[in-house]
């Protein structure tokens, strides 16, 4: 299956912030970034996930001029910039490990980039003030970068980097320095910062809940190919493969093979398990060997056989249950020996408590499980 934004030659989207044509980086012999193409609207946090090694920091690198296609255009605000140098681009980069100045003040880090511009004093004290004020850390501008907490150390790497009133701002993994409570609090700081700075977002990631999270539409790699481009939950409801399934959110699966389909409503036979209803990816019509995934939170579990009348029911044995708590994790173990796991609300799974070793129906809706291709390889 191939995925990729359509590009027609002279053909250039209206609203276009950032476009990737046909591009390919190689690093040796390793291809870095596979024939992509992306097009990124105006003013829109667009989030680039995958594992490590699989292109999505090369293509920040080559959005903001630090490396070079082999093939292919970028293309900012509709305008090739191939040969363009780093400065010469309407963007500007967040490190991971944010780079500041060790030895100069909040006021100084920030204000750096107007100073090598040669912008007039006074222009650059009323930046500073506002920028600043946006990250909310007035009152902190004496102070150097080792005084300050993970979460201030990330907002003057911000504040640095949009002083400048870029068009586009590169974010390479931003919070991957900050412990989880700090990672929770400085996903809204990104949000809000980039609506009020109205700036188009690209922010790399490896961890799926914060690209969830932040995007207006997030793209998925894996070994320099694009396999997917979508809102959050696009992606979540409608994963164009099972590669994509399992990197986005918890997946349970089921493999077996097709044995009939009517419309987009499929019946899937396994080898030790009953037949189960599923249905079709819009995108595809799977032939053969495929493979069911069912979210954890789509999945009833049940000492007896529901009422409720669920397409699908498979026996099974509790095998852990853990406690998380606004709700409570089941992992059963089915026929087959295969692990399942549901989510279940806390004051469900208070109401009628399961314990380890019981025996269990495992149920759930024919349109709540999703058949994918069972070998997909990347676009």
């Amino acid at each position: 299956m191939t995925f990729s934004i359509p590009f027609r030659k002279g053909f250039r989207f209206v609203h276009e912030s950032v476009g990737l044509d046909k591009v390919i980086k190689t690093h040796g012999s390793v291809r870095a970034v596979d024939h992509v193409s992306l097009s990124i609207q105006n003013g829109e946090f667009f989030s680039i996930l995958g594992p490590s090694g699989s292109g999505k920091t090369t293509i920040l690198r080559l959005i903001a001029g630090l490396d070079r296609p082999d093939q292919g255009d970028i293309l900012i605000q509709q305008r090739v910039v191939n040969s363009d140098p780093p400065h010469e681009r309407p963007v500007n980069m967040v490190f991971q490990h944010y780079a500041l100045f060790p030895h100069l003040s909040v006021y100084e880090n920030v204000a750096f980039g107007l100073k090598m511009k040669g912008e007039h004093q006074a222009n650059i004290q009323k930046s500073v003030r506002h920028m600043l004020a946006l990250v909310r850390l007035e009152g902190k501008e004496t102070r150097l970068p080792g005084q300050l907490s993970g979460g201030e150390q990330q907002r003057v790497a911000l504040a640095r980097a949009l002083i400048n009133r870029p068009v586009v701002l590169l974010l390479d993994e931003p919070l991957a320095a900050l412990d989880q409570q700090l990672r929770q609090e400085m996903q809204g700081e990104l949000k809000r910062l980039q609506r009020e700075v109205k700036a188009t977002f690209i922010c790399v990631t490896h961890q799926q809940d914060e690209a969830m999270m932040l995007s207006d539409r997030i793209a998925v790699m894996d070994r320099g190919k694009l396999l997917q481009v979508g809102t959050p939950q696009e992606i979540y409801d409608h994963p164009a493969s099972s590669t994509v399934a399992r990197f986005i959110g918890l997946s349970n699966v089921l493999s077996g093979t097709i044995a009939r389909c009517e419309g987009t409503l499929c019946r899937v036979e396994h080898d030790v398990l009953p037949p189960v209803m599923a249905t079709c990816s819009p995108r595809d019509s799977p032939q053969g060997g495929v493979t069911v995934m069912v979210r954890p939170e789509r999945v009833h579990v049940s000492p007896d056989m529901s009422a409720n009348g669920y397409d699908n029911r498979l026996q099974a044995i509790v095998h852990q249950v853990l406690f998380t708590g606004n709700e409570v994790v089941y992992h059963v173990r089915l026929r087959d020996e295969a692990i399942w796991m549901a989510r279940v609300p806390i004051a469900e799974a208070q109401a009628s408590p399961l314990v380890v070793g019981q025996p269990v129906y495992v149920q759930w809706w024919a349109h709540e499980g999703l058949v994918l291709p069972a070998h997909t390889a990347p676009c």
